[in-house]
Formats: C-alpha cells, sequence, structure tokens
C-alpha cells in the first residue's frame, strides 16, 4: 500500500527475480480479483505467458484460474528478492509524492503512474546498462 497525498492506493509490482528487473507496475484503489486479473491479463499480453509466482493474495488464484495460466507461491527466496524491491519503489514514490505532492480535487493519480514507469524504465537500464 501506499500512501499519495491523503489517498491510500495499492500497489502492484510484477518483478523476474532472476534479474531483478520491472515487469510491470500499477496501481489502484482497489484489492480484489478484478483488479488482479487485468494486472495479470495486460502482464501476459506484453509479456507473453508464463507461470505467475505471487505472495499468497487470495484474488491472484482467482485471477490465474480465469486466464487459464499456472499459479504458484514464490519461494522465500523470490519473496525476499521481491519485498526488498517494491520496498524500494515504494520509498521512492513517497518521496516523489512528498517533494512533488497533487493539488487536484478528485485526482486520478495520473502522475503517480507516470512516475512510477519512469522509475521503472530508470531501473531497468541501470539494471542492463
Amino acid at each position: 500500500m501506499l500512501e499519495i497525498g491523503s489517498e491510500l492506493v495499492w500497489l502492484r509490482v510484477a518483478i523476474e527475480p532472476a534479474n531483478k528487473e520491472i515487469l510491470s507496475v500499477s496501481i489502484s484503489k482497489e484489492r480484489n480479483m478484478f483488479v488482479a486479473e487485468r494486472f495479470l491479463s495486460d502482464l501476459l499480453e506484453e509479456h507473453g505467458e508464463h507461470p505467475v509466482s505471487t505472495d499468497g493474495g487470495t484474488w491472484y488464484p482467482q485471477a490465474c484460474r480465469f486466464l487459464r495460466v499456472e499459479h504458484h507461491l514464490h519461494s522465500s527466496y523470490e519473496k525476499r528478492i521481491i519485498e526488498r524491491t517494491i520496498q524500494y519503489i515504494k520509498d521512492r514514490t513517497e518521496c516523489f509524492d512528498d517533494y512533488f505532492p497533487c493539488k487536484k480535487k478528485k485526482c486520478k493519480l495520473k502522475h503517480v503512474i507516470n512516475w512510477l514507469n519512469l522509475f521503472a524504465d530508470f531501473h531497468n537500464k541501470e539494471l542492463n546498462p
């Protein structure tokens, strides 16, 4: 979860644990199977069909069944890598929001999505110069 201005949003991140590359980032105000399915569907469309490894949230196995994709829980090693990377992203995003807060009423958080995509691109380029 991220605090953006006065709102709390859920951060979804797809990471390749072998090389720590960020495959996709997304935020939403809801946390359910439909949001998870949309996130996974977009990810599979962009990167092809692969088994999905998650943290055990109840909505992910349901979304994988709906998408007809193999689902399993990630290992403790993968979990450490993924959690470290997600915490890194959350810290940087909250700092961004501290310095460049949105002052719009009923903001759609587009600036946060743009920031996350820019951050993911930069992160991936730093991993593979």
